[in-house]
């Protein structure tokens, strides 16, 4: 008998992948100059959407190329129905074909289906190249520039049964630096800007009780976006989820708790056919699982009623909409990214500032039973 031989192969290593957040007016010129200083690519990629084009791209490009920096602007049409494998293949195609190569990165310039798609990018590109967060929606402020989580949408199913999933393709990827200019804020139409008010009111929830309460206090100006209570609420949004992606970086556990309301969110995101918005439907997702949480007994009438009352003022939607059916919500949840063993895993609230544990998974399954209740009461 032949000998058999083992090969070993070692890999360990650290890495060290921290960056800054910059947070303030007018920054392009800012970005113009980190990227001329720190020489992260001979040319410089502007992904973006058709919406964001209009307004920013130029003035972006035109910085860069002040820098003596090579800039092209690659785009897709906006959309969340345009988060693609296809669009992103495409644009990595047009930078092949326009001499990019390894010595290259990306900005991404957009709101959070143009980050999500532009670090993709930048992570499949040759094998990976850095790229730089530049939300320009309070979304991508609060939420989606930070952390490092890029992917795309696939559509499962055939004709009429055909469900799209949110964010199932994709990786961990973290930019090299994030610039918030709440300049871009100016372009921005009250919806899309309702769309940051859910995730920054999550971010309330989860984590810090006295950021909720500043938020009850200001919400008339922050709805009316005061430029002086906003940078703050920037600073707060990205300090709560630095924080905690600090802590689990991967979602192996803590993390998980940036997903409270998401579980039923993307379902009836999807199952909307985007009519609603990301905000709006986590707004609702987190009625829904405020209310499994005070069903199950860890939650509490006065805080649920808090929440409720504060999305309402922000002038988000906390009931479901007739034509989403139960059934359907539950269907899709069992495809959620958190789902496991073919069951849907939520998030759970214990009070305003403070999630369930469950013994650091923070997550935990919640029986049919309990979210068809939850489901009927959010109508």
């Amino acid at each position: 008998m032949a000998e058999k031989l083992t090969v070993e192969v070692r890999l360990k290593r650290e890495i060290d992948d921290s960056y800054d957040i910059r947070i303030g007016e007018n920054l392009f010129p800012e970005v113009a100059d980190y990227l001329k200083q720190f020489q992260l690519g001979s040319r410089c990629a502007i992904v973006t959407d058709s919406n964001v084009r209009r307004f920013h791209a130029g003035d972006l490009e035109t910085a860069l190329k002040q820098q003596g920096l090579k800039t092209d602007v690659f785009s897709f049409e906006a959309g969340e129905s345009n988060k693609t494998e296809d669009n992103c293949t495409r644009i990595i195609v047009e930078m092949l074909d326009k001499g990019y190569g390894r010595d290259s990165v990306v900005l991404a310039l957009g709101g959070g289906v143009v980050g999500d798609m532009a670090g993709y990018i930048a992570g499949k590109f040759n094998r990976g190249i850095p790229f730089i967060q530049i939300p320009t929606t309070f979304l991508a402020h609060a939420d989606s520039s930070v952390g490092g989580k890029t992917g795309v949408d696939i559509v499962i199913g055939n004709g009429d049964n055909q469900r799209v999933l949110k964010n199932a393709v994709g990786l961990f990827n973290q930019p090299k630096r994030v610039y918030i200019d709440v300049e871009t804020l100016r372009t921005l139409p009250d919806s899309e800007y309702k769309n940051g008010l859910a995730e920054t009111i999550k971010h309330a929830i989860i984590r810090e009780k006295d950021f909720f309460d500043g938020i009850e206090e200001n919400i008339n100006l922050l709805v009316q976006r005061n430029s002086i209570v906003y940078l703050e609420i920037a600073r707060m949004n990205c300090q709560i989820k630095a924080g905690v992606v600090q802590i689990d970086p991967n979602e192996k556990g803590l993390r998980r708790i940036l997903n409270y309301g998401h579980t039923a969110g993307h379902a009836i995101e999807s199952l909307s056919d985007f009519r609603l918005s990301h905000g709006e439907s986590v707004s609702i997702g987190m009625m829904i699982a405020g209310r499994i949480s005070r069903d199950l007994g860890y939650f509490s009438d006065r805080h649920l009623e808090r929440q409720e009352r504060l999305l309402r003022k922000a002038g988000l939607p906390v009931t479901i909409p007739i034509n989403i059916f139960n059934e359907d919500i539950i269907e899709l949840t069992l495809k959620d990214k958190k789902a496991k063993g073919g069951k849907a895993r939520y998030c759970l609230p214990t009070e305003i500032g403070k999630m369930h544990s469950f013994d650091g998974a923070y997550v935990t399954y919640v029986d049919k039973e309990v979210v068809l209740k939850a489901l009927e009461n959010t109508r």
